[in-house]
């Protein structure tokens, strides 16, 4: 049967906003400015690197708060966490296209967020794998070391596990043999995606043969309109998943096409095996 992986990045994708912004943030009884602009100095004044800085705050804060960053406690910071409209059904509702097509989709998270946050979250349960930042808990359970960062270029290389099924993310030996035998072919992929730490992955699939959305906010079209033009992504849509979006629209094409060109190829394929039998 054909697969098809619908790829996502997590905030402002399919959240409304970053993820630390809801709970997380307002726990700690400080303003999300004041979270990210400190964040922001110690990447400056440590060089370091956005995603790490960030979940380096996370931990300092907690610490300075009181509060346990606990596995269970990152989980719970994710329920309430407000999802662009349509986000709730869309799983569902793309799934009943694959079902009708005859062809199996799949979702993936790909995500420079917390995935124990992202665990929280009612939609967690419609993904095959969820990949995002994530840290090393102590023997009482509290974070004290990023076990996973995921930045711009970092993202890459899940999608090329996607394609190869090499979920674990400790198999090196998979994820780099060559293959001509793929899970999910690249262009059998969908990458969606909002920000700049998107491009990376947009391109990629995208230039592989398969298809790359960025989304925008209403008022905002401007921002991702560069991407079109400069041919990174296939096309810009706005934030909204409901079922008489252009978003839903799009990808429904997306996989309609897909599943015309593997017929086309599979029969392409039966009548050339059929000649080859005739000729022996």
């Amino acid at each position: 049967m054909l697969k098809i992986a619908l790829i996502y990045d997590f905030d402002k994708t399919l959240s409304e906003s970053d993820m630390q912004n809801y709970d997380f943030i307002k726990n700690l009884g400080i303003s999300i400015d004041d979270f990210w602009k400190e964040t922001g100095k110690i990447t400056k004044e440590h060089n370091a690197d956005k995603i790490l800085a960030y979940m380096y705050m996370m931990v300092k804060t907690c610490k300075e708060k009181g509060i346990p960053l606990t596995k269970d406690y990152l989980k719970e910071c994710g329920k309430n966490i407000i999802l662009h409209k349509g986000v709730d059904t869309w799983f569902k509702r793309i799934n009943t296209i694959g079902m009708s097509l005859g062809v199996e989709i799949e979702h993936y998270i790909v995500s420079s967020g917390i995935t124990d946050i992202i665990l929280g979250t009612p939609i967690y349960k419609y993904f095959k794998e969820t990949y995002g930042c994530s840290f090393i808990y102590d023997k009482n359970g509290e974070a004290v070391w990023p076990k996973m960062a995921v930045n711009y270029t970092q993202k890459t290389q899940f999608i090329v596990r996607i394609a190869k099924g090499a979920f674990d993310v400790t198999d090196d030996d998979l994820v780099n043999k060559k293959t001509t035998s793929f899970n999910i072919p690249y262009n059998n992929m969908i990458y969606i995606g909002d920000g700049i730490t998107d491009i990376p992955c947009m391109n990629m699939v995208k230039s592989k043969g398969g298809y790359s959305i960025a989304l925008y906010s209403e008022g905002n079209k401007k921002k991702v309109l560069p991407l079109v033009e400069d041919k990174r992504v296939n096309f810009a849509c706005l934030n909204d998943f409901s079922e008489d979006s252009k978003l839903y629209d799009s990808v429904k094409l997306m996989i309609t096409n897909m599943v015309l060109r593997y017929n086309l190829e599979t029969k392409e394929q039966e009548q050339l095996l059929s000649v080859l039998k005739e000729e022996n």
